[in-house]
């Protein structure tokens, strides 16, 4: 499966999808990229004046990456090509350091620590164009065929 056909099984779309391409694929990890667009709907009001990318937004950003993209690539050969699988987030601890101004370009690196059951668990890190770390953590899904 290629990158381009796991992006089109994401059960997402604009405005609320956080993946422009991906860059590394192996049932180990996974490495995307997102860019953060000023016309964004979240900037009109976080910050007034001072507009960064919501925690919650980059959490989604990693999660859409480095879990659902991996898991889709894990269950490819058990994935149909015309029926999308269903996904849930179930757990997430993410820490901040630095914000993600508009128009900012995000590299997420996911690291596979365990998929069992069709739940997959990642360490998951965003950088930005600069190599500095923005935030990392560990997220889970489920991913329902």
């Amino acid at each position: 499966m290629t990158s381009n056909q796991i992006i089109k099984k994401l059960p997402y779309q604009q405005p609320f999808l956080f993946i422009d391409e991906l860059t590394a694929l192996s049932s180990k990890g996974i490495t995307g990229h997102y860019t953060f667009n000023d016309s964004a709907f979240f900037y009109k009001g976080h910050f007034k004046d001072n507009p960064i990318t919501p925690g919650v937004i980059l959490t989604e950003c990693m999660a859409q990456i480095g879990v659902v993209c991996l898991g889709i690539y894990i269950l490819k050969d058990e994935i149909s090509l015309d029926k999308a699988p269903q996904i849930a987030l179930t757990s997430s601890q993410v820490d901040f350091y630095l914000p993600v101004l508009p128009n900012e370009k995000v590299t997420v690196v996911s690291e596979k620590e365990v998929f069992r059951f069709n739940k997959l668990k990642c360490h998951v890190k965003m950088l930005n164009v600069k190599g500095e770390l923005v935030c990392r953590g560990k997220i889970s899904g489920m991913i329902k065929i």
